[in-house]
């Protein structure tokens, strides 16, 4: 370990309530506040509850308890973790640990009226600020405490502006870490993940800066880059993404893996009420979809949709469409493309006109990040939208076959 981590894992045992890592994505912040966990898991109060917050209880799993299963990582220990998937608990070294997904206000409830001795706050800037404040209220025994991490976000966000800066106030200590504070990265690790994130996510990920998300959102787009007139051999057609709208535009994209290892929207079928004169009904919109793809002559692995449009998935379905639910999250669906164009492993054909006319328009909301909220403006993006949906939703399954992003011209 370095000596950033040994150093926060003896401060954090001596905090007087909260002990908090925060910086760059890698650096080694996860294992140190594990670290910290345990040797403070031993002996805390018997008369507490021991708690594990997350956004949701996969990314617990994930981020924290798969973590601390790998005997790689906490050899012996690694095997006096023993978690159910799916269980709301886990029992490590022998205490039994209550896992609580917090993806909103509601998740307060679920420690209303509890006594916590042990916490451990995974993600913490993307945990509800009513959630964090009642958390704190519950550690009401003696030697309490809350340990948590978390990457950068914008510089008025809750936990920079009433904790990490009112640290001795609080009775927080906090710990800034970056790359080089994590020695047991492979070699190179660090220099590919600093060509794959750009831009604001970047800074926040990589620099590890508390910094706004103001301006162009893909602020790295270059049509003299991005656009092009003719498509290489397509090695896959991995499908497609529909933003659904009655009264809005309905939007889809057509995407497919090419023999560069570059991921191409190939096409894009759009229908704007207003400029047709007329709404379209699920039916319609369904019919005329599936002729565009026959006419294309491509049968697509995915049919990601909306998840909102519940209407046309069904009708999808009527018409033997196996269509999916899109991932919806719009921060990370926005890094996911931004990454995409950053390393010039997207390209955009120049008939998916919707796309390329909407794409330099897309700005971060700045009221928003006054309040500390990273949000888009939502207006004039529905060919982004649909073309966000099926990148995110579905790069798990062709992101290892991309070329690598440090050849990426």
């Amino acid at each position: 370990m370095s000596r950033p981590q040994l150093r926060s894992i003896a401060g954090a045992l001596t905090t007087p309530q909260i002990a908090l890592w925060s910086g760059a994505v890698a650096s080694g912040k996860t294992i140190a506040s594990l670290v910290a966990f345990l040797l403070l898991l031993v002996r805390a109060p018997r008369h507490g509850l021991v708690v594990i917050v997350g956004r949701t209880l996969q990314t617990i799993e994930r981020n924290i308890i798969d973590v601390l299963q790998s005997p790689e990582l906490f050899g012996p220990v690694a095997a006096h973790v023993h978690h159910t998937p799916g269980s709301t608990t886990a029992v490590i070294l022998g205490r039994t640990v209550h896992l609580i997904g917090a993806s909103d206000a509601r998740a307060e409830g679920r420690i209303r009226g509890a006594t916590v001795g042990l916490a451990y706050v995974d993600e913490a800037s993307l945990i509800p600020e009513s959630f964090w404040t009642m958390l704190l209220s519950r550690l009401r025994v003696k030697d309490a405490r809350l340990l948590g991490t978390t990457n950068p976000d914008g510089p008025a966000h809750w936990l920079r502006k009433d904790y990490i800066l009112r640290a001795d106030e609080v009775g927080m200590r906090h710990w800034h870490f970056t790359l080089d504070d994590n020695p047991g990265l492979p070699e190179g690790f660090a220099d590919r993940l600093k060509v794959q994130y750009v831009g604001l996510w970047y800074r926040r990920f990589i620099a590890g800066e508390w910094c706004l998300a103001s301006g162009a959102v893909y602020d790295m787009w270059d049509p003299d880059r991005h656009v092009v007139s003719q498509l290489p051999t397509i090695r896959e057609w991995i499908g497609t993404g529909v933003d659904y709208g009655t009264v809005n535009p309905f939007a889809a994209l057509l995407g497919g893996l090419g023999d560069d290892g570059r991921i191409y929207l190939a096409s894009e079928y759009r229908y704007d009420s207003r400029r047709e004169y007329g709404q379209l009904t699920d039916h319609e919109y369904s019919r005329r979809y599936r002729a565009w793809l026959d006419g294309l002559g491509v049968r697509p692995r995915w049919h990601v949709v909306d998840p909102s449009a519940s209407s046309f998935i069904r009708q999808l379905m009527t018409d033997r469409v196996t269509a999916a639910h899109a991932n919806n999250d719009v921060l990370d669906g926005i890094r996911t493309v931004s990454s995409l164009l950053g390393t010039d492993r997207l390209r955009v054909h120049e008939s998916c006109a919707g796309w390329i006319d909407e794409a330099p328009g897309y700005s971060w909301d700045d009221d928003a990040a006054e309040k500390g909220e990273d949000r888009p403006v939502k207006a004039n993006d529905h060919s982004l939208d649909g073309g966000r949906y099926l990148l995110h939703t579905t790069h798990p399954t062709w992101r290892i076959r991309l070329r690598p992003a440090a050849l990426a011209a």
